[in-house]
């Protein structure tokens, strides 16, 4: 991971073999980001996603592999007990075209990524909602 930092802003990017989830939570670790708003694009060859089941309050997780072209990240840092704390979507598609989206667990570079992390001066925490199932803002931090 290589990227630059502009005032409260990053550009970032991700070489072939790096993990989006695992380096975003890297930077944002060791720049001290605790509030943040995600954006990128890139290709990959592994995508694996989550799709939330709010019967059973759990993730079904799918893998897919292939050549991708992520279309669309997009998401937030913020921290849950001091720790950071990734919420990202991701839209990739294939070469026919066909589109698939849903919660990043991970995603592995095939060529690059180009990523925007903007920074955000304050703080929100996480906690989680016993009656929804998710880690939900938490304003009171």
């Amino acid at each position: 991971m290589e990227y630059r930092k502009f005032n409260d802003d990053y550009v970032v990017r991700l070489n072939k073999g790096e993990e989006v989830v695992a380096s975003l939570k890297e930077l944002c670790k060791n720049e001290d980001i605790k509030l943040a708003e995600i954006t990128g694009l890139g290709a990959s060859n592994l995508v694996e996603i989550g799709i939330f089941n709010v019967n059973t309050k759990e993730y079904n997780t799918k893998v897919f592999e292939g050549m991708f072209e992520i279309t669309s990240l997009v998401g937030n840092a913020t921290r849950k007990d001091g720790e950071v704390y990734l919420h990202i979507h991701i839209n990739f598609g294939d070469e026919s075209g066909n589109v698939k989206g849903g919660h990043l667990v991970q995603s592995k570079i095939s060529a690059t990524s180009e990523i925007i992390v903007r920074k955000i001066d304050g703080e929100v925490g996480r906690k989680l909602s016993s009656e929804i199932g998710l880690n939900l803002l938490e304003f009171n931090v």
